[in-house]
């Protein structure tokens, strides 16, 4: 379905990006990789997903909390291949840590690569979007996009930001065939959430199983994980034609976390 489309899934060397960039892949998209990791990995990561999907995969170094970064690499990605098609914005970092304790430093960076980042990226993908009139923009925001919780000052108001810029993009290529759609998931079981998971256990003197069900049980009325995978191919589908008029949304992908 998408062959010959060129996407950027930023934050894809593990996780939730990494899911999204494999189901690109999958359907036929050349993919460029971003993130942070061991070289050698992301290496195997990117020669493994080539070979297995027999598209183009690349890797781009740039550190998303620096514009100018974000400029060269979309540059070179319209120089090597005409421009971005598809935009996932999905890198994020967190911070934990009441209102009046939260580290200014550590808000900074939160803002900057949650939120900032992708108004970067985007403002810098779109002009090559509209020249072809075609492009998706899926924006990884989060049920803190749409609801809040304690500590979590930066996170939360970087998400709802992220929602927010999404609608105003949605609205802005309303009449083109440029679409901008943001996902909106809950607990989602990365290996950074199973480390959290794993202290858990180790803390409160609980089962692996005991554990991950008090976990997600705080939020999400499912008792369920939502999966990369699931999050994955609801990408897919706002990249497809049935998706066509779909714009500025946030959809929930989040056991109901947000119904109640």
């Amino acid at each position: 379905m998408l062959k010959d489309r060129t996407a950027l899934v930023t934050g894809s060397t593990s996780g939730i990006g990494l899911g999204i960039a494999r189901a690109l892949a999958r359907e036929g998209a050349n993919v460029v990789l971003n993130g942070f990791g061991d070289p050698a990995e992301i290496e195997r990561l990117r020669a493994e997903l080539a070979r297995q999907h027999g598209v183009t995969v690349d890797y781009a170094a740039a550190d998303l909390a620096k514009p100018a970064e974000i400029e060269a690499m979309i540059a070179d990605i319209e120089k090597r291949r005409g421009g971005v098609d598809i935009l996932v914005n999905n890198a994020g970092i967190q911070h934990v840590a009441p209102v009046e304790r939260f580290p200014t430093e550590r808000w900074d960076a939160v803002i900057a690569i949650n939120l900032s980042a992708a108004f970067h990226a985007i403002r810098c993908a779109l002009p090559a979007m509209r020249r072809r009139n075609w492009g998706r923009i899926v924006n990884i925001a989060s049920a803190h996009g749409l609801v809040a919780s304690t500590e979590k000052a930066a996170y939360v108001a970087a998400k709802h930001g992220l929602v927010g810029l999404t609608k105003v993009v949605g609205l802005e290529t309303a009449r083109s065939g440029i679409t901008c759609n943001a996902i909106c998931p809950g607990w989602v079981l990365t290996p950074l959430v199973q480390k959290q998971i794993d202290a858990r256990a180790a803390q409160e003197g609980m089962t692996p199983e005991q554990a991950r069900l008090a976990l997600v049980s705080e939020k999400q009325p499912s008792q369920e994980f939502v999966t990369p995978e699931q999050l994955a191919e609801l990408v897919v589908f706002l990249c497809s034609p049935a998706a066509d008029q779909v714009r500025g949304a946030a959809w929930a992908m989040d056991g109901g976390w947000t119904a109640q």
